[in-house]
């Protein structure tokens, strides 16, 4: 395997392992889940994630690097053989980082939200939005506080 392809295996497989604990992991495994779906992978490989996932977690909570480490290497080895054996080409692999890296990238950015809310004491729901359509609520009318 030539070093561009090794190179990407492991910077998929660190990307892949950093989303593994962030907000945005649904969105991620959903793309995985599609990419491994496409190259005709058996589908252990989703449950494997979440595994590593259950284990990430935990290991974060604890203060283990150790198990990090460990996770990042079995998920290069395993896109290195994926390139390896060809059930995946490196246009394929740079294609599924660079969706993965849109999805980080995504996750970290930050943007300032103000709320405000005028006109008297509000008893019911309080909702924030760009756009809502055809919602409604069913809410108890509670007295108000003497």
């Amino acid at each position: 395997m030539d070093s561009e392809l090794a190179t990407l295996a492991a910077s998929g497989a660190t990307t892949l392992v950093s989303l593994l604990v962030t907000d945005s992991w649904t969105h991620a495994r959903e793309l995985v889940r599609r990419f491994f779906s496409r190259i005709g992978s058996d589908g252990t490989a989703i449950a494997d994630l979440d595994t590593a996932r259950t284990r990430l977690l935990a290991a974060e909570t604890a203060g283990n690097a150790q198990t990090t480490r460990e996770i990042r290497d079995q998920w290069h080895a395993f896109l290195r053989h994926l390139l390896q054996e060809g059930s995946v080409t490196g246009d394929d692999l740079r294609d599924l980082l660079t969706s993965l890296q849109g999805v980080a990238n995504a996750d970290t950015q930050q943007s300032a939200v103000h709320n405000t809310i005028s006109g008297g004491a509000q008893y019911g729901p309080v909702i924030q939005s760009g756009r809502i359509s055809r919602l409604t609520f069913h809410v108890d009318h509670p007295t108000a506080p003497a």
